[in-house]
């Protein structure tokens, strides 16, 4: 990340309380349907309204404090909701409100409960369609003995209020609905509030949930983990496609996380916002050279991150793959064509081995934080494996011929980048981040004394500043680039404990060295969640099971939305943190790559289900090629054999699973696995 003079703007500090992201113990849980955007603010500290309500336009990117129910000087303590009975007002107070994802529904819905005097409210928010921007939330309120028979329940927006009149019946109210409706008035954002109708009527956005990927595993952390991430990942996608890579803190967009985030959209039966995403990337990201846009612009090709290209293509074949759909790729054939070939431009080629180099690390990291020209792992790893993807969509449209020179330049790179006798990023028999022109290991970095960067951050205090390890090549072994039961593996994972509590407690991976840390040292949620997904295919459902576990206590956990990082950051000159949706794609992917295992192919189907400790059982109904799969995993009996059942065929178990053949239309296949 890159320190910006706009970033200056959003300073905590001040105004209300409420502008503020990482509230003590706050969570936020996201709702929307690409046309409106919301999070329910749940902040028990005392420091800002504890029950709150942050509209948002998902067209237009900006801090928590551009929110259209954010007033400059209160916040958003008109959203709150109270309640007058007998000359008294009642309202939720600091750490009295319980908030969860409501269980056993099909749409996303955030239940709130809080209590006041004799009253119990509940508060209930969601969508209730996918065609229009609004948000409902549906109030009823329950009393004890000696409450009043009537009450008031007033909300608002900014300066504005409305409220209603409850009528008690026995012991309860209700239920009523506010409604806010979202719309975009003279090019700009506008939000209505009324009295909504129907409280108890069924809502169209049923069917769209309906549709969707239905996965349920034993452990209720996980099952919430992936039902949160499939709903909140809509929520993160505008109609157009535009998504912030990290809520109220950049304001920016890159190729990287929007293709994987496309990648888990598929995954969870969502192919519309997939097919959506991956149109825009195509169009609007993918430069007429093939350069790829981060951080919402193009650089010059010393520092283009060029793992991007390989990740985007990497993705297209996944969505294929998922969805059947080939449309997506004859219609931008072009733009697909032009970020395959710019990796293998000649300046990004290192003579002595065919490498890609340049002075941009995956992180982002540059010249001003001493990286230089060189060879970084993520991009060979990357490069090669859009390469092979593209090869692949190649041989789809009958262009052979490019499929026949993608292909071999992936495997090529592969090679290199795994068996060159003195340029391999392999050393002392561990994948390593990165080498330089003359073949030597850049173990550290000096950044440029002249820099504008934050002098606070561990990179510009004494001693070395490591770069290895670095959780980026976990995903060599998560992604299968190298054989994960392999001792290069192995020792690669090993050497990610270094990063595990570095310098602080309580867990959580850090995503590189913290000597080398240009912002603030802290775990990072996604990329200990790279570690995670690798750990579980090198045979380590132990590690996997603790990243899970810690995500489970940190702040953000009840709701499933979890911050960049978590520690202490200079605000400014830095941007407060926001939420990462990619964090939301990576338990996807955990969920159905790894744990459910399935990886459809171009013909065949494999399947290879693992289980962490703790969990005995996974069941699923997925979205594949417009049909459904189901599936049920279930950990094997003392004394029972393992093995798969396909309808009524047997198959004794493998290690690498099942495999079966695809039919050209799918439209129910029924597979169930007893596992070790």
């Amino acid at each position: 990340m890159e320190v910006q003079e706009h970033f200056y703007a959003d300073d905590p500090a001040r105004g209300p309380a409420d502008g503020k992201t990482t509230l003590r113990n706050v969570d936020y849980f996201f709702l929307g349907n690409g046309l409106v955007q919301a999070a329910v603010q749940i902040a028990p500290s005392g420091e800002a309204t504890p029950v709150g309500l942050l509209i948002m336009d998902p067209e237009r990117l900006g801090p928590k404090r551009a929110a259209v129910t954010f007033d400059k000087n209160t916040g958003i303590a008109a959203t709150g909701l109270s309640l007058a009975a007998r000359g008294m007002i009642h309202a939720a107070r600091p750490g009295t409100a319980r908030a969860r994802w409501l269980p056993g529904t099909i749409d996303p819905r955030v239940e709130v409960v809080w209590r006041s005097g004799p009253y119990r409210v509940t508060e209930l928010f969601f969508c209730p369609d996918t065609r229009t921007g609004r948000l409902l939330r549906r109030i009823s309120v329950s009393r004890s003995a000696g409450g009043a028979s009537k009450i008031r329940a007033m909300t608002g927006i900014k300066d504005r209020t409305i409220e209603t009149e409850l009528a008690f019946k026995g012991r309860t109210a209700g239920p009523v609905v506010f409604e806010y409706s979202f719309a975009e008035r003279d090019g700009e954002p506008s939000l209505e509030l009324r009295l909504g109708s129907d409280p108890g009527a069924a809502v169209p956005a049923i069917e769209y949930w309906r549709g969707t990927a239905d996965c349920r595993f034993s452990d209720p952390l996980i099952d919430r983990f992936f039902a949160a991430s499939k709903f909140q990942l809509r929520a993160a996608v505008s109609r157009s496609g535009r998504l912030d890579g990290s809520v109220w803190q950049y304001n920016l967009e890159w190729v990287r996380d929007q293709a994987f985030i496309a990648m888990a959209l598929a995954m969870s039966g969502q192919p519309g916002p997939a097919r959506t995403i991956l149109a825009r990337l195509l169009s609007d990201f993918v430069s007429d050279e093939g350069a790829t846009l981060d951080s919402s612009r193009l650089r010059p090709w010393e520092e283009s991150e060029v793992d991007q290209n390989g990740v985007l293509l990497f993705a297209l074949e996944s969505y294929l793959n998922w969805t059947g759909d080939s449309d997506l790729i004859h219609a931008n054939w072009d733009k697909i064509k032009r970020a395959a070939a710019f990796p293998l431009r000649t300046q990004f080629r290192h003579g002595p081995s065919g490498l890609i180099v340049n002075r941009r690390e995956f992180w982002e990291r540059h010249e001003a934080h001493g990286i230089r020209m060189g060879m970084e792992l993520a991009h060979q790893v990357f490069v090669a494996m859009g390469l092979q993807s593209a090869g692949r969509l190649a041989a789809l449209v009958g262009r052979p011929r490019e499929a026949s020179d993608w292909t071999e330049a992936a495997m090529g790179l592969r090679k290199a980048a795994l068996k060159d006798p003195r340029f391999s990023l392999v050393h002392s028999g561990a994948l390593i981040k990165r080498r330089g022109l003359d073949g030597e290991v850049q173990r550290e970095v000096r950044p440029d004394p002249d820099s504008s960067l934050p002098r606070q951050a561990p990179l510009f205090g004494p001693g070395r500043h490591l770069l290895n390890p670095d959780t980026s090549a976990a995903l060599a072994i998560a992604w299968e680039f190298i054989d994960p039961g392999s001792r290069l593996a192995l020792r690669t994972l090993a050497s990610m404990e270094k990063l595990w509590d570095q310098g602080w407690t309580g867990g959580g991976y850090g995503r590189y060295n913290r000597t080398s840390e240009p912002d603030s040292p802290g775990p990072w949620p996604f990329a200990s969640l790279f570690v995670a997904r690798a750990a579980l295919e090198a045979g380590d459902p132990s590690t996997t099971r603790r990243v899970l576990d810690w995500l489970g206590r940190i702040s953000g956990a009840r709701a499933s939305s979890w911050f960049e990082f978590y520690g202490p950051r200079p605000v400014p000159p830095y941007p407060q943190v926001g939420i990462i949706p990619w964090t939301w794609a990576e338990l996807v992917v955990l969920s159905v790559h790894h744990l459910l295992g399935v990886r459809p192919g171009d013909r065949v189907l494999s399947v290879q289900p693992k289980l962490v400790p703790g969990l005995e059982w996974m069941k699923a109904d997925l979205l594949l090629r417009g049909g459904r799969l189901e599936l049920e995993v279930r950990r094997a009996r003392r004394g029972e054999e393992p093995g798969f059942s396909v309808g009524p065929r047997k198959v004794p178990h493998h290690r690498y699973g099942l495999g079966i053949e695809l039919p050209d239309k799918i439209e129910r296949v029924a597979i169930r696995a007893v596992i070790p």
